[in-house]
């Protein structure tokens, strides 16, 4: 659980799963929560997994009434690196570009 303001006014329930590639989550386990939700009468909700999710489950979450967000291991690991949570830089690369001014006449 999270508290999305200071005077923890708002909460956002937080739920993980650490699955493998070829396991994703399915519809009754984002039912579930949701359920969860209902019972502290929550409206927001976080479904984090290093798998995916499956079709049906996400669709599911397009029609209850909480507004919930799924996120999978591949936008996991793109918000992981945006923020630098638990990565650290191996490499930098340099890209260059022609500078124009070196070249000219005048």
């Amino acid at each position: 659980m999270i508290n999305e303001d200071a005077l923890g006014l708002d909460r956002i329930y937080v739920q993980a799963k650490r699955y493998g590639v070829d396991n994703a989550v399915q519809r009754p386990a984002i039912q579930q929560f949701v359920g969860s939700l209902n019972g502290e009468s929550a409206t927001k909700g976080v479904f984090v997994t290093t798998s995916s999710f499956t079709k049906g489950a996400v669709e599911f979450v397009q029609r209850v009434s909480q507004r919930i967000v799924l996120i999978d291991g591949q936008k996991l690991a793109r918000l992981m690196i945006a923020h630098g949570v638990g990565v650290r830089p191996v490499d930098t690369i340099t890209l260059s570009e022609i500078d124009e001014n070196f070249f000219s006449d005048e």
